[in-house]
């Protein structure tokens, strides 16, 4: 009996192996560069330890994953027959045969070894990494490589085949983890971030904006043609008043021949200048000053430059020379801080949260607007720049009062927009309620219904949901659009 006492105390030596090894291989993935980086400068020598491991990160796991294997099938050897051993005096007091005895004893070891392998091998110091990874990195961290250093020969021997079945499909094997994000990883983080409380909205919403910012070009923020107010260079400077009162804006292109010739730019305060009575004898093109052009593709870093030395004003040329509209400083820094109201800013120009959870939006708004407002994520397209055009893109037509589409859109946890009944439709109408607590993005289809025309601009979007979505709705909705040859 003794001896097998001993094996199932080496058993559990082995798990304890089994559970250094595990806890290292989640531990040394998860834990985050920059703090390990940080306490490492600091003078923390498990840091720097650690650092050391992460720099031969795809040879650690290599020797947890060896450690793993070996303890694994050395606690079964080791552990399975003790405990049928020990089971079996017990098995022949109620009177079991000789060979049930020793096969129910056998299921026995199997069994217990099993399950303490899984709890205390496996999962425990799995969840425990996961949970702690720094912490858990930096204590196993010594043995960790002590043990990589006695397996380096297998080691070795094991990478190299498997870096060579790699080259041999294309993948170029890497000993670090790639820690660096691309933007929309940083955005997507920053997003889900705010959805779990940890980073509070308005900080989320400034990072989101700054990721979003070097990618943003002049088309994308400029005021279009047809909302300008230009006068024109032959008109007197009391045109400038006139505009001026009926705008409350300041400052006006200046245009010769058509708004594709924009010549200069007046202020008003250069117009009221002038005396009463000589106002009607001056001409804008003698109060005007020239403005800058840019093209349409300029990035809004560049951009930025050029307007703070400047006017903090430009007119953006479109590829063909003509005016797409205006820009000023104001619009570049909205896309960083937010929109910037003043006492000249229409009450209802911007988005409106309505009782229902419904969105009232005016049809200039792009959709990387629309998510930032509402967090609803609309389809984007070469083919249009704003909501409005996303809808006459979908209608097939000029839009009149009323209309709307559908669109398959996603929704991320923390939207504004109220969904019927807070349900999931699913494609055989049955109906079930959402998980509250999953903090992804949903698809969901919402609708756009023209609310405001004037003239033939569509003046201001209703945006409501239809359903929330699920996989399987999309895929019998795909397959009735490929049967309907759409």
């Amino acid at each position: 009996m003794i001896a097998q006492w001993i094996m199932v105390g080496v058993g559990l030596v082995l798990i304890a192996g089994t559970a250094l090894y595990v806890a290292a291989e989640f531990s040394l993935v998860t834990a985050d560069r920059a703090a390990v980086a940080k306490q490492a400068a600091q003078g923390d020598r498990g840091a720097r330890s650690l650092m050391i491991g992460l720099r031969s990160l795809s040879t650690q796991l290599s020797g947890a994953q060896i450690g793993i294997t070996i303890t694994t099938l050395a606690l079964g050897f080791v552990m399975q027959p003790a405990l049928a051993d020990l089971v079996a005096p017990l098995l022949d007091a109620i009177g079991l045969g000789a060979g049930v005895s020793q096969t129910v004893g056998a299921l026995f070891g199997l069994v217990v070894a099993t399950v303490l392998s899984m709890v205390f091998g496996e999962l425990v110091p799995k969840n425990i990494a996961i949970a702690e990874p720094l912490d858990t990195a930096k204590t196993v961290i010594t043995p960790m490589r002590v043990s990589t250093m006695l397996f380096k020969p297998l080691i070795i021997v094991l990478n190299g085949t498997a870096n060579a079945v790699l080259r041999a499909i294309g993948v170029e094997p890497q000993e670090e983890l790639r820690s660096a994000r691309s933007a929309v990883e940083l955005d997507s983080l920053v997003r889900r971030s705010a959805a779990q409380g940890t980073l509070e909205q308005p900080t989320a919403g400034l990072l989101a904006r700054s990721i979003s910012f070097s990618g943003k070009t002049a088309d994308d923020v400029l005021t279009p043609r047809v909302r300008v107010r230009f006068v024109k260079a032959t008109d007197t400077a009391n045109a400038v008043l006139t505009a001026a009162v009926e705008t409350g804006h300041s400052r006006f292109p200046v245009f010769g021949e058509d708004s594709d010739d924009v010549v200069g730019l007046v202020h008003l305060k250069r117009a009221v200048a002038i005396p009463p009575d000589e106002r009607a004898g001056v001409r804008v093109e003698q109060l005007m000053v020239p403005v800058p052009v840019v093209p349409g593709s300029i990035p809004l870093d560049d951009l930025m430059d050029e307007l703070r030395s400047g006017l903090q004003m430009a007119v953006v040329a479109d590829e063909y020379g003509g005016t797409a509209g205006l820009l000023t400083l104001e619009d570049v820094v909205e896309e960083l801080v937010g929109e910037i109201k003043d006492e000249h800013d229409p009450v209802d120009s911007r988005a409106e949260r309505r009782a229902d959870d419904t969105w009232l939006l005016p049809g200039t708004l792009r959709p990387d607007e629309i998510v930032d407002i509402t967090g609803v994520r609309l389809p984007e397209s070469s083919a249009y720049e704003t909501v409005a055009g996303l809808l006459i893109a979908r209608l097939g037509r000029m839009p009149k009062e009323f209309d709307a589409v559908e669109v398959d859109a996603t929704m991320d946890a923390s939207a504004h927009l109220g969904v019927p009944d807070r349900q999931v439709v699913h494609s055989d109408d049955r109906r079930i309620e959402p998980e509250t607590e999953d903090d992804l993005p949903r698809a969901v289809t919402v609708r756009l219904t023209v609310h405001g025309l004037a003239r033939r601009r569509i003046e201001a979007v209703l945006l409501s949901a239809v359903s929330l979505n699920t996989g399987d709705e999309d895929e019998n909705e795909s397959d009735e659009r490929r049967g309907d040859g759409r």
